[in-house]
C-alpha cells in the first residue's frame, strides 16, 4: 500500500506511461502539461494545463490514476477531479480527440472496472470526450463505453 506522499510520483509515472502509449500507437510526439487557452471568446480565454497533448494539437488527454478503496468503495473525492477534466475538455475545438484515461482498477466486490463505472455514471457529462482505461502492467489500452 502506498502512502499519500507517493501519489504524485505514481500519478506522474502513469501520465508518462500513457503518453508513451499514445506516441507508440499514433507515431507522433506528445507533450506533458501543455497549456492551451480555453474560453468562449478570444479576449476572455485563459490558459488551462492539460496532462498530455499531441504536438500537432489533435489529441488532448487527462489522466486519472485512481483505484477502488480497499473495501471496494468509490473514491468519491477523487472522482470529482475526473469530472473537472470532463468540464475542461469540451472547451477545446472539435478538431481535438479528447480523452480521460483512467488507470485500470478492478475489485473483487465490483462487476466493472473503475473506468467502466465512471463512464456509466457520468456519460451525461462527457459529450465527445472518450473514457479509456490503461493498464500499466500489461500495457493495454481500452476505450470504455
Amino acid at each position: 500500500m502506498n502512502s499519500n506522499s507517493d501519489n504524485p510520483k505514481v500519478g506522474a509515472a502513469f501520465q508518462k506511461a500513457v503518453a508513451e502509449w499514445f506516441q507508440n500507437e499514433y507515431k507522433k510526439p506528445f507533450v506533458l502539461e501543455k497549456k492551451i487557452p480555453i474560453g468562449f471568446s478570444e479576449c476572455e480565454k485563459k490558459d488551462h494545463k492539460f496532462d498530455i497533448v499531441s504536438e500537432d494539437d489533435t489529441f488532448a488527454i487527462e489522466c486519472k490514476c485512481y483505484t477502488w478503496t480497499e473495501t471496494g468503495n468509490v473514491p468519491s473525492a477523487k472522482m470529482e477531479f475526473a469530472n473537472e477534466a470532463a468540464f475542461y475538455l469540451p472547451f477545446l475545438p472539435d478538431t481535438y480527440e479528447k480523452y480521460i484515461v483512467m488507470s485500470y482498477s478492478k475489485h473483487e466486490k465490483r462487476k466493472e472496472t473503475q473506468a467502466e463505472y465512471y463512464y456509466r455514471t457520468n456519460k451525461h457529462l462527457l459529450g465527445s470526450t472518450k473514457v479509456a482505461e490503461y493498464d500499466v502492467k500489461s500495457n493495454t489500452f481500452k476505450v470504455v463505453g
